[in-house]
């Protein structure tokens, strides 16, 4: 019996065999190049009038601003002189028995000062003092750092920059 369905099962195969893959071949398509599609551009009309755009006032250039006394610390001739300074520093800062000279300043800018100190056994000193040339000098901070609030706040830019952005002593610039 066996025998008999492996014949039946053959038999059946040769007979549909001969129609397994006898189909039409597929249509070959070729594929043709298509432009991309143009823009419509409307017809463009000429302005009947042409547009009025605001004007704006001229503008000016400010001048440069001068140097003053307030960004330029200068010597300040004596008015205070360093035996001032220091006499504002002996009150306050320094004991009596130390010798003080000036290394540099005083300095002047807009009745304010700055003063560095050469101090006998110690650092350097920096002073920042205001008063008005012949009338009282008060002493505004001393020390090793004199970049105080008060300074970085109401000193002339000249006295800030040597008193916050130079080093202890060290010449403006540096």
């Amino acid at each position: 019996m066996a025998r008999l369905a492996v014949a039946r099962l053959a038999v059946a195969l040769l007979a549909v065999l001969p129609f397994a893959g006898c189909a039409a071949p597929p249509e070959r398509r070729v594929a043709v190049p298509v432009a991309p599609p143009t823009p419509v551009v409307p017809p463009t009309t000429p302005p009947t009038a042409l547009a009025v755009l605001p004007t704006l006032p001229p503008t000016t250039t400010p001048p440069a601003p001068t140097p003053t006394a307030a960004t330029v610390a200068v010597p300040c001739a004596g008015r205070p002189s360093t035996d001032r300074v220091i006499g504002l520093l002996r009150d306050d800062v320094l004991p009596r028995n130390v010798s003080v000279r000036a290394v540099q300043g005083p300095l002047c800018a807009d009745g304010w000062h700055y003063t560095v100190l050469a101090v006998s056994g110690h650092e350097q000193l920096q002073a920042v003092s205001r008063g008005e040339p012949g009338g009282a000098v008060v002493l505004v901070t001393a020390g090793t750092d004199v970049c105080s609030i008060e300074v970085k706040a109401a000193a002339p830019p000249a006295i800030r920059t040597l008193a916050c952005d130079a080093g202890a002593g060290a010449p403006p610039g540096a």
